[in-house]
């Protein structure tokens, strides 16, 4: 079934490249600039917001230029679902920017590695981080979960077996507490844990 796509950017260039790459898609999301008029700077989270409080199906890809943290954990805070944070240079990357419209109309996340990597940084300069007695090889699977990726694609990014992940991932959800429960995923919570400790 195809997936109907709203874009909205300020920049009328970027807007007519991004409509050609994926007008053969046809992608119910909406990608939008974080950075709108009439203020110039979250426009496009707080559309996000209100997305999410008046239609919580439909989908939205958030672009930006730069790797902000701040930006990317405000578009999540109230749940990753349908949500995705790219940055603009990966445009380009029709591949990329598919399977983020596709993730996302599925209800998935879809997080950009350079701002997974910016969380990272920030992240290991907390000393009282709930998250300090993962192992470093913990850290990177839990940064992998926190784009979005499933076992597979962990494993093959660290060239690991599907089983050695998802032992990584239970000892993640051992370390961090984190039980079974009916109504929450732990998956999504370990990586909301992992994304709101740059804000600490």
């Amino acid at each position: 079934m195809p997936i109907r796509v709203v874009f909205a950017d300020d920049n009328y260039l970027l807007r007519e490249g991004v409509k050609q790459l994926i007008e053969a898609e046809r992608p119910a999301v909406v990608v939008t600039d974080i950075r709108m008029p009439p203020t110039g700077t979250d426009e496009g989270i707080r559309a996000a917001a209100q997305i999410r409080g008046s239609h919580p199906e439909i989908g939205v890809v958030v672009l930006s230029q730069y790797a902000e943290p701040e930006y990317a954990l405000s578009l999540l805070e109230k749940g990753a679902a349908g949500r995705a944070y790219l940055l603009k240079e990966r445009v380009s990357d029709i591949e990329q920017l598919v399977n983020a419209i596709r993730e996302v109309a599925r209800g998935g996340s879809v997080i950009d590695s350079k701002v997974v990597e910016a969380l990272v940084a920030a992240r290991t300069r907390k000393t009282d981080s709930p998250l300090r007695d993962l192992t470093p090889r913990e850290q990177e699977v839990l940064a992998a979960m926190a784009e979005g990726k499933n076992n597979a694609a962990i494993a093959a990014r660290l060239f690991l077996t599907e089983r050695a992940v998802e032992k990584h991932i239970n000892s993640i959800f051992s370390k961090l507490g984190l039980q079974e429960e009916k109504d929450a995923h732990r998956r999504v919570r370990a990586a909301l844990l992992f994304l709101a400790e740059a804000r600490r």
